[in-house]
């Protein structure tokens, strides 16, 4: 086991790369069951929840092979479709992710629960009514047991009940392997899931309305391999942002969509953050004096995550640390998971002033001077908002259970300390029985 050591308390300044979109890489990676033809994908974050996936993958009698650090090949042609491993399951709530291709290609999918976050119910009955949608038949008492048709799926008319991104993905990865005309409706539109739709593009697929909440998906009966580059993570970037905010260094973020960034550099503008673009670069200023901007009539400003093109929320916890360190007061309102807060008790321990509302709400005010202290984190999000509480902090912080942030950042910790972090990952000491 290994934890952070953190002196806080010194300004994050340089550039930095984003890494590829870890939600992206996840369905991408799944993808490549849907081809017996080898498919290369770049720009492949080195993360906890990518290993899990490639053994995932491995585990159906695909060949992967990584050629570079962000770089891995994928040749399935000798996959099975046997049943999901549960000890790999429970890995990563993305192990779900494999029901689409495996029920597309192989005709079923047997799979355990997935794991993941522990941030409140996530519901699978968008991706199993998706599947009806397309004719499998399903039982479900613990393990989910899919099976297509015997000629295979049909294409057909898929509507979401809500606009679940892994059910959209599931969705689009299953109807690109079967032919005919499918039409998702109510689907998620991140960019990560538009990088899958483009993915499933060069493998044959023909999808319209990638960006929409209507996706019009002609598949086929077979698709081909094909090389694909991840593109930057909007989470990673919104992370780094805020902790350039939070201590009050110069920061550049090289290579980014600045069309991905809109809503979180509105949203963060209102925190009191100000950022600006240079081409596909995005410049925070150092020294900010971070200021909230009320609402008209003087009313408490509002940060509410929601499906996109609304603020993300994987980025609720950062910009719940962010708003702890501007002047003023903002209602976090995190309306998706019910868990996605229980770490706020946390930021209070180190001097944040935070009151709970109830499991969706938190209104906080700022600015608070935080003193170092000795955290867990409870997941990969919650995890990167005690970092940056830790980074801004008077004084030393230790954050154990740091796996989880390694779940979601690559190398955080190297590529912090090249930004002037005082941060290093240490081994904890054992506990004797």
């Amino acid at each position: 086991m290994q934890k952070f050591v953190i002196e806080g308390g010194v300004p994050l300044s340089g550039a930095v790369t984003p890494a590829g979109n870890k939600n992206g890489a996840l369905p991408i990676l799944a993808a490549a069951l849907l081809s017996s033809e080898p498919v290369v994908v770049r720009n492949v974050p080195r993360i906890r929840d990518v290993d899990a996936m490639v053994a995932l993958i491995a585990d159906q009698g695909a060949s992967v092979e990584w050629r570079g650090d962000n770089e891995i090949a994928i040749n399935a042609a000798d996959a099975e479709g046997t049943p999901v491993d549960a000890a790999l399951a429970e890995k990563i709530r993305a192990s779900f992710l494999l029901a689409g291709p495996l029920l597309a290609r192989f005709g079923r999918a047997e799979m355990p629960p997935p794991g993941g976050d522990v941030i409140g119910r996530r519901r699978l009955d968008p991706h199993l009514d998706a599947f009806r949608a397309l004719g499998a038949t399903i039982e479900h008492v613990h393990d989910v047991h899919l099976v297509a048709p015997p000629n295979g799926l049909r294409a057909g008319d898929v509507f979401m009940d809500e606009p679940s991104v892994m059910a959209t993905e599931n969705a689009l990865m299953a109807a690109a392997l079967t032919p005919g005309i499918t039409l998702i409706g109510n689907a998620a539109c991140e960019p990560h899931v538009q990088d899958l739709a483009r993915m499933l593009v060069k493998m044959g697929a023909d999808i319209q309305g990638i960006g929409s909440n209507v996706l019009t998906v002609a598949g086929k009966s077979e698709l081909s391999g094909c090389e694909h580059d991840i593109g930057p993570d909007h989470i990673e970037i919104g992370s780094f942002m805020a902790l350039a905010g939070v201590t009050g260094g110069e920061l550049r973020v090289r290579g980014t969509i600045p069309d991905d960034l809109r809503m979180i550099r509105l949203v963060f503008e209102r925190l009191g953050l100000h950022s600006e673009l240079d081409g596909a670069d995005v410049l925070v200023p150092g020294d900010q004096s971070l200021i909230v901007r009320r609402d008209a009539g003087e009313h408490t400003a509002k940060v509410q995550d929601g499906p996109w093109p609304a603020f993300p929320a994987d980025l609720t916890s950062i910009a719940l640390a962010l708003a702890s360190q501007a002047s003023g007061e903002v209602l976090i309102h995190e309306w998706m998971f019910e868990n996605r807060l229980v770490f706020v008790d946390k930021l209070i321990g180190m001097g944040a002033r935070v009151t709970i509302c109830d499991p969706h709400r938190a209104l906080v005010g700022g600015p608070c001077r935080l003193r170092g202290e000795r955290l867990e984190s409870p997941d990969i999000r919650a995890g990167m908002a005690m970092l940056m509480a830790a980074l801004c902090a008077q004084g030393r912080s230790e954050i154990g259970n740091i796996r989880q942030i390694d779940r979601g950042y690559e190398r955080i910790d190297e590529r912090l300390r090249e930004l002037g972090a005082r941060i290093e990952r240490v081994a904890t000491e054992p506990v004797l029985a």
